[in-house]
């Protein structure tokens, strides 16, 4: 039987197109793996068996409120009992607003710690303008910053944080998580993924069943 020249060209085209695709699939899956969530603010022990991570804009109302209520039940019955371990990262979209109060809180985070940045973060979100013509305002400016901060901690240390936001700090991070969020496929805030699967459901006992079926994963 006489080989046909035909074959192996044929067959060469095919492992060509599927090393293509491989290298297409597995460069988007290396480059969110290697979104690195141990250097984002989190809540709870690293040590627990589930994540979930939350992408969030500080001008959001659905994120004001998912703050205000959903979240203290998370802390509660997931955080607090070592199940999960719940990250945040930044999602800013809605307005240029949004992307000035992520990194500026960015750099709470980087210049004061974790426990600083969920202080400061909660007071964000409380401070947020209930009118809904400011989410197209300009609201979370210098000042208004700076005033926010300085209520939670002192003045010398609002000015180093002040100093670093001016120098562009923060910019890089935040860079980053909207990077993630883009490759994730992240249309809307807030936001929630549990072990890499987005959450889809309601409420909390929806959450605690996906949790718990990735518990045992």
């Amino acid at each position: 039987m006489k080989w046909s020249i035909r074959r192996p060209i044929v067959w060469a085209v095919g492992i060509t197109l599927i090393g293509l695709i491989i290298f297409i699939v597995s460069k988007g899956s290396s480059e969110a793996d290697s979104f690195n969530l141990d250097q984002q603010p989190s809540l709870g022990k690293a040590s627990a068996p589930v994540e979930i991570i939350e992408f969030g804009d500080y001008k959001c109302p659905a994120c004001k409120e998912f703050n205000g209520s959903f979240l203290s039940q998370i802390q509660e019955e997931l955080i607090a009992t070592g199940k999960v371990t719940f990250y945040y990262v930044h999602y800013p979209v809605i307005h240029e607003d949004s992307k000035r109060a992520a990194r500026f809180s960015e750099v709470v985070y980087q210049v004061l710690g974790n426990d600083v940045f969920w202080q400061f973060h909660h007071v964000m979100f409380d401070e947020q303008p209930k009118n809904s013509k400011a989410v197209k305002q300009d609201i979370y400016t210098d000042e208004f910053l700076e005033k926010t901060l300085n209520g939670l901690v002192s003045e010398e240390k609002t000015e180093e944080v002040m100093k670093a936001f001016q120098d562009g700090s923060g910019r890089n991070a935040v860079d980053e998580d909207l990077r993630y969020a883009e490759e994730l496929n992240v249309s809307e805030t807030p936001t929630l993924f549990v072990d890499g699967e987005q959450f889809k459901g309601e409420n909390l006992a929806d959450l605690k069943e996906m949790v718990e079926e990735s518990s045992h994963e």
